[in-house]
């Protein structure tokens, strides 16, 4: 049998056994159990390293696009001018333009591996073809319509008019006994009118907002006049006339008001000023009964027309109109015309002008618009052997058509047509122009 010391002796043993054994692999499980937090603390800071370069790189490139999209948008604002004006009248009205989209910029996700960066910006940025969709939009709008010429930008503009006008009236000189029967002259007039007038112009930016122009026209007229008068018997008069000659000097000043931000319409004030340099009405020779024997290339008198013009871009199209007022400064002839008539001081009317359209692009070359413009003249007076005699006044209207063809950032065509729809306006009007910019 075993004693109580002996088995109290082997307790002692074994509970010494087990205090060794633990002092022994308690330290080196520590030890385990600190080298697997390392690794694991090792490992996320890899992670995190890893990810903190990709959003450096990100960021770098985000920096970079940000940096070439303000170059564009500068390129962009320094030639939205010169882009609107391409088409004129004058080179007008600030596109608008879209403010490109960015991808955004935040931590990447941390429960997921980043994504790789797009090649370009999230959205739709208006390249630079947007401004010069613009331009294409507004270059087929009528000559004095358009937006100004960028700051030190210069602009030749050559011109080539044609009008074409005739009239047909039938004249009774005579007294009427009773309808049908009527004892007198009877005169039937038809008058065809033709006319090309070449004209070369330029413009100057002064400022962003300022330009001046100027203009040089030469004329040439052929009219044929058919008069046939039936008394007792048909007498048939046939007189054809010719001219060409310098016309009327013409320069001409415009200034941008506003720059159209917020939604607002762009307004243009102009002010141009017209010489007499032209062969004027009184200018040409007469025969015995005061009938002329040449043409005028010219009015005869100075003139200063002062306007306003707004400009509205409504995406795809720009909205325009206008209106202005001219006035002719009045003058001596003193001259004897005929065998029994002088004519001593000319007053020629007034004129009040409004016109309204719109152009379009249809593609990034090619660009219409359309319109309407109305002239009314006010009455001429004339002193004729000292007693003031006033003409009637003129009411002309005309529609309006203009393509314009870009054939490079510098040189565009356009080709504007008028017809008439009212007796006192020219049956058409053709004109080319080939501005080109410097």
């Amino acid at each position: 049998m075993t004693t109580a010391p002996s088995r109290s002796l082997r307790r002692l043993a074994i509970i010494g056994a087990a205090i060794v054994t633990f002092a022994t692999t308690a330290p080196a499980r520590a030890q385990e159990d600190v080298s697997a937090k390392l690794a694991r603390i090792e490992a996320l800071l890899i992670d995190q390293s890893s990810r903190l370069s990709v959003q450096e790189r990100r960021l770098a490139e985000q920096a970079a696009l940000i940096q070439q999209q303000e170059l564009e948008l500068r390129a962009l604002r320094a030639t939205r001018d010169e882009a609107l004006s391409d088409i004129r009248a004058g080179r007008a009205a600030a596109p608008q333009q879209a403010t490109p989209l960015n991808p955004p910029l935040g931590p990447a996700p941390t429960t997921t591996a980043a994504a790789p960066m797009p090649p370009r910006p999230v959205g739709e940025a208006p390249p630079a073809a947007t401004t010069e969709q613009k331009a294409r939009e507004v270059a087929a709008i009528p000559e004095r319509l358009g937006v100004l010429t960028p700051a030190g930008r210069f602009v030749f503009d050559p011109t080539v008019e044609y009008v074409r006008s005739s009239t047909n009236r039938l004249t009774f000189r005579g007294v009427e006994i009773v309808p049908g029967i009527n004892l007198g002259l009877i005169e039937a007039g038809d008058a065809d009118r033709d006319s090309v007038v070449g004209t070369l112009a330029a413009r100057y930016g002064l400022s962003s907002r300022l330009e001046v122009e100027a203009r040089v026209p030469y004329v040439y007229r052929h009219d044929r006049i058919t008069t046939v008068a039936a008394a007792d018997r048909a007498v048939t008069r046939t007189m054809e006339l010719d001219a060409n000659d310098l016309g009327d000097v013409e320069v001409s000043g415009r200034y941008q008001l506003n720059s159209g931000d917020n939604g607002w319409p762009i307004f243009v004030a102009g002010l141009r000023v017209k010489s007499d340099t032209g062969v004027g009405p009184y200018d040409v020779d007469f025969d015995d009964f005061a009938v002329a024997k040449g043409l005028a290339t010219g009015s005869g008198f100075w003139a200063t027309e002062l306007g306003l013009t707004m400009l509205y871009p409504s995406d795809p199209a720009v909205i325009y109109g206008g209106i202005s007022y001219l006035h002719n400064f009045a003058g001596s002839v003193d001259k004897a015309v005929g065998n029994n008539i002088f004519v001593g001081e000319v007053d020629p009317g007034d004129g009040v002008n409004a016109s309204i359209g719109f152009g379009l692009a249809l593609n990034p070359k090619f660009s219409v618009s359309f319109g309407y413009s109305h002239h009314y003249i006010f009455p001429t007076d004339t002193e004729i052997n000292n007693t003031t005699q006033s003409s009637n006044s003129l009411s002309i209207g005309a529609l309006q058509m203009s393509l314009s063809y870009r054939l490079n950032r510098r040189l565009t065509l356009i080709n504007s047509f008028e017809f008439g729809v009212t007796s006192d306006a020219p049956d058409m009007r053709l004109t080319v122009r080939a501005p080109y910019s410097f």
